[in-house]
């Protein structure tokens, strides 16, 4: 029986020996470009790459997987989107506290990006931290295929002595490389329809090359639409230093699970070490890390003071199992913020099956056309505490747009008092987060397992 520190296996899931990717020469990195205060065009497109025997299909911004987005706090941010695939779209800049027309929710703050269409994003990240982008439509499909990047907002005084993005994501393949239904109703109502290839930046247990043997920071992003991930460093030593971009008094990383749509920062010290899944039978390797002798500088943390909530509005919000119906009216116009009004549908997407419900109720279908009433409306600087109970049998990471939350306690997994976007709510567990609402607009709540968040884990609440 294998422990976690003992001999570990490569247990990856693999349907060959070829990485995702073609080797660039850079050491298992993904390409990286700054964009602050910069105007760039990123174009979803597909692009033919080769996941197994033959080249798949995949959706991709500007034909390469991954890019890296950085710029510095403060800076501005200025992304069009170029839709040429051959369905609707938009960009969701996930974790970030964007202005409520920012967000790239169809329906609820944007009409959809049709195919020849283009969309400008234009905002200034209020918070340093690691972040990535998405969309939010057909989500199940479009982030199964690739389509996806980071966006690191970098703090002024930051020094490391080497700063490495580590994107998990599996693929979805059939033993010819092919694509495998994104979404089945078996893994809807259960705990997802896993991938089949396990990669870290587009590619099988990589190498990654690091420019140094101590202060390196590791910025980990689970981008799969489903895995659920029990991350640990086998090797060297490593220190949490942000969760969901979100700093913290840096602690020992044993491990920590790491749910879709959550980030964790490390600092790592070590020439050699191994990347780790241990939410299994036994540990999977997804990632070796190697760093030459050259040492790296301190580095300041950046930190924000938490709120006080004793005077906040308390909700219970559920995670439940079963069909709920919505109470939906005949589709009427919304009205954003800024005045716009959006024409909703009612026939563009139907729901493929109902299984799972938030406050008592199910999303109406598969994207967001026929928008249910808000879950509950709040006042522009209202203090909120949150009990999120779920009351089934699976985990959900729960991901709130346009704030961010102060995980307070959980009664089953053990956590620090931290802040964060996205929270993992294991079975039967009860977790207590608190925000103050302080950006309006209307905005959304969901689970991050994406075939959950499409057949009904998903709501949406407005500040006003």
């Amino acid at each position: 029986m294998l422990t976690r520190r003992a001999a570990l296996v490569s247990g990856a899931a693999t349907l060959g020996a070829c990485a995702l990717l073609p080797s660039s020469g850079n050491g298992g990195r993904l390409s990286e470009r700054r964009i602050g205060n910069r105007e760039i065009t990123l174009t979803a497109r597909e692009a033919k790459v080769a996941l197994g025997r033959e080249p798949a299909p995949l959706w991709l911004y500007d034909d390469w997987p991954f890019p890296v987005l950085r710029m510095t706090h403060g800076e501005s941010l200025s992304v069009t989107l170029n839709n040429a695939l051959r369905e609707h779209t938009s960009i969701h800049w996930h974790g970030v506290r964007v202005p409520n027309a920012m967000d790239g929710v169809p329906y609820l703050t944007q009409t959809p990006v049709q195919p020849g269409e283009r969309f400008t994003y234009r905002f200034t990240p209020p918070d340093a931290g690691t972040y990535f982008f998405h969309p939010h439509c057909n989500t199940v499909e479009q982030l199964g295929r690739g389509l996806l990047g980071a966006l690191i907002v970098e703090d002024p005084p930051e020094h490391y002595g080497d700063d490495v993005v580590l994107i998990l994501k599996d693929w979805r393949l059939d033993e010819h490389g092919r694509f495998l239904p994104f979404l089945t109703d078996k893994g809807a109502a259960q705990a997802g329809s896993f991938g089949t290839l396990r990669t870290v930046n587009g590619r099988v247990q990589p190498a990654i090359d690091l420019a140094a043997r101590s202060n390196v920071r590791l910025r980990m992003i689970n981008a799969d639409p489903t895995r659920i991930a029990e991350i640990g460093i086998d090797g060297g030593a490593a220190r949490v230093i942000a969760v969901d971009g979100n700093s913290v008094a840096p602690f020992a990383l044993e491990t920590w699970k790491l749910g879709p749509g959550m980030r964790l920062d490390v600092i790592f010290d070590g020439d050699k070490a191994r990347l780790l899944d241990y939410f299994a039978a036994e540990p999977v390797v997804l990632a070796e890390l190697s760093a030459p002798p050259v040492a790296g500088r301190g580095s300041p943390v950046y930190t924000v003071p938490p709120p006080d909530f004793s005077d906040a509005w308390h909700h219970t919000l559920e995670l439940g199992a079963g069909v709920a119906a919505a109470d939906l009216p005949n589709p009427q116009p919304i009205v954003l913020p800024d005045g716009r009004r959006i024409e909703l549908a009612d026939s563009l997407c139907l729901a493929q099956g109902a299984f799972w419900t938030l406050d008592g109720k199910s999303w109406p279908g598969r994207d967001h056309a026929r928008l249910p009433p808000p879950l509950f409306t709040l006042a522009r600087g209202q203090k909120v505490v949150l009990d999120i109970a779920n009351t089934t049998s699976r985990s959900h990471p729960i991901h709130i747009h346009g704030h961010t939350m102060t995980v307070l306690s959980a009664s089953v997994l053990k956590r620090p008092i931290h802040r964060a976007d996205t929270v993992l709510v294991l079975p039967n567990e009860r977790v207590t987060v608190g925000f103050v609402a302080d950006n309006p607009g209307n905005w959304m709540v969901h689970c991050h397992v994406v075939e959950h968040q499409e057949t009904g884990m998903m709501g949406w609440f407005r500040v006003s």
